[in-house]
């Protein structure tokens, strides 16, 4: 072999090994430095800070608020004008580079120093996206050399699809508009695939300065940054001259909307989550942020229920109604008034009213409890005790009657006489086992038998859905589950909810629901009667009608219902309304349940 041959050949191997030795050091280097830089999945799961998605049980969103992108779009879904727009308009090079444009960032440095101004950025789409995810917005060099290295390990672990997909989903372009599908739902009130042209580029352009750009901000500000989009979009190749000029020429059609998601679909039910977050989370979780919550209700049901109240309760009057799974405790629906825009005081969780005959579960169950039986007699006529003297509806008096037809008619002076027969304390201490009584005291006064101390349509329906689940009583929640920012598990309904507590011997409970289902089938709840199935109720009015309540329920569902006014007057009015409007929000859930019949009585 000559001399120039073995030259050659030892400036092949020495190039080989450069060149190996180069690509193990750039690898060991990305290596080094990635273990020091967030993890890439963290971008899946992102969800900015100070967020809260609220789910239904079937993973319906029912609200967002904070900085929520309030709809994702998948890759592949988004319309290829929408891509092709954000790459001219902000990162040209983007299937190009590796997450840094060296000759981009070259090309703004020279624009702005000819323009004596900063028209440019340099940052690409996966510097934006790091940005987004990892960092915050100061300008300091660390900051950007975070950024850079960032956006490397984001292209060595994502595609181009990937990065684009989050980008697009998750940058902010004004308004409140987190995401395109934000966007053209808030400038134009449209979904991402119903933009036209001119509607894509001047998103597009909103990108550097969202708040600045903004066409309901700045309209001249925005047609101009259209502009500059649609130019980029034409030299590079994305649209023809024809397109272009027609798009350059569209006057601005805006059509503002409020964001999505932004007004809950169940107002009264996600104020009552959001009370209950503080005594699950830290503040400091809450102010974080990125909470995912799925909870207990059904969204259709909740529909239903929310139409009905708003559009077939009596004339003016208020009302409320609450839906829960007596083997769960968890709360399906909760409505809690007419109109939240007018009001946000909850009337089911909030409001203390008077529940009337609903409270005689109570004594009766507590007289179950000591020996007595629905055939047990007893008379029916006027009497006092300690001065209190209470009276039957339009004064009527039957004389000798069972306990099971008392109980049915909802004599009140039978109610008075189990409880002074039981005693105060029984009565008391069997209301607060089943949950109530025990944030509001109940006294020890006679009139207590019969509804007189007022308690929440909430606390009332968990006791009637204690007694529907045979006895056991399970403290009502709204939630299923609590997720975090990275999607860990921070609250679950199977492992921290309280266990149900036996409130009531479950042959006692039989019983009660038996005489339940006796005041629907023939006694004050007939209005309720339904012939597909058995259900189990009782009404309440207290005096003057000031409050209609029925609550009623069927093996796999309690639902209470209250009318009335919120000061207070009287309605002069009857239970049967309340319980008429139990029926017509029944109708229309009724199919989603099996009908089965309650345990019975032994």
């Amino acid at each position: 072999m000559n001399s120039n041959s073995r030259n050659w050949l030892l400036v092949i191997a020495s190039s080989l090994f450069l060149g190996s030795a180069t690509a193990i050091s750039e690898i060991f280097l990305s290596n080094a430095i990635d273990h020091f830089l967030p993890e890439v999945n963290i971008v899946t799961k992102f969800r900015r800070p100070g967020s809260i998605i609220f789910l239904s049980t079937n993973q319906k969103v029912i609200q967002k608020i904070g900085p929520a992108t309030r709809e994702k779009i998948n890759i592949k879904m988004m319309p290829s004008l929408i891509k092709t727009a954000f790459v001219a308009a902000e990162d040209r090079r983007f299937f190009e580079h590796k997450g840094v444009d060296l000759w981009g960032i070259g090309r703004a440095m020279m624009t702005n120093f000819r323009q004596k101004k900063i028209i440019e950025g340099g940052s690409t789409i996966t510097q934006q996206l790091a940005r987004i995810v990892f960092l915050n917005l100061d300008r300091s060099f660390t900051r950007k050399l975070k950024e850079a290295a960032l956006a490397y390990k984001l292209e060595r672990q994502l595609s181009k699809d990937e990065i684009l997909e989050r980008y697009l989903n998750n940058v902010y372009l004004g308004s409140g508009a987190y995401g395109i599908a934000d966007a053209a739902w808030v400038y134009f009130t449209k979904t991402p695939k119903e933009l036209t042209l001119e509607e894509v580029a001047l998103i597009a352009g909103l990108a550097p300065a969202p708040s600045l750009f903004s066409p309901l901000v700045n309209p001249e500000l925005a047609i101009e940054r259209r502009s500059i989009v649609l130019k980029k979009m034409l030299k590079q190749g994305y649209i023809k001259e024809d397109q272009f000029l027609k798009a350059f020429k569209s006057p601005l059609h805006i059509k503002p909307a409020i964001p999505k998601y932004t007004n809950s679909s169940a107002p009264f039910f996600t104020s009552w989550v959001n009370q209950q977050l503080p005594e699950i989370l830290t503040p400091e979780q809450i102010e974080i942020g990125g909470l995912k919550i799925r909870t207990s209700l059904n969204l259709a049901w909740q529909s239903n229920a929310q139409k009905i109240i708003q559009e077939q309760r009596p004339k003016d009057l208020q009302g409320a109604l609450v839906s829960i799974q007596p083997s769960s405790g968890l709360v399906r629906v909760l409505v809690g008034g007419k109109n939240f825009e007018a009001t946000q005081f909850n009337r089911v969780t909030q409001a203390l009213r008077s529940p009337g005959s609903t409270f005689k579960i109570f004594p009766y169950a507590a007289a179950i409890s000591e020996g007595f039986n629905p055939e047990d007699q007893f008379l029916d006529t006027p009497r006092c005790w300690d001065n209190y003297c209470p009276k039957n509806f339009e004064d009527k008096y039957i004389g000798e009657v069972s306990l099971s037809n008392a109980f049915k008619d909802s004599l009140n002076t039978v109610a008075v006489e189990l409880l002074d027969l039981v005693g105060f304390e029984k009565v008391i201490s069997t209301a607060n086992k089943l949950g109530v009584g025990n944030v509001h005291p109940l006294g020890e006064y006679y009139s207590l038998a019969i509804g007189a101390y007022e308690q929440t349509v909430l606390d009332m329906t968990s006791a009637y859905a204690g007694l529907t689940n045979r006895g056991l009583y399970i403290k009502p929640t709204p939630l299923e589950e609590i997720r975090g920012p990275e999607d860990t598990v921070l609250w679950s309904y199977k492992t921290h909810h309280p266990k149900g507590v036996q409130a009531i011997n479950s042959d006692v409970a039989d019983t009660m629901n038996s005489m339940l289902q006796e005041v629907v089938n023939s006694g004050t709840g007939k209005v309720a009667f339904m012939e597909s199935r058995p259900v189990a109720g009782k009404t309440g009015t207290s005096e003057g009608g000031r409050d209609l309540w029925f609550i009623g329920s069927i093996p796999q569902l309690s639902t209470g219902v209250w009318l009335g006014y919120d000061d207070n007057r009287e309605t002069r009015r009857g239970s049967g309304d309340a319980a008429w409007i139990w029926k017509q929000y029944m109708l229309t859930i009724e199919k989603d349940f099996e009908v089965l019949e309650f345990p019975s009585r032994k």
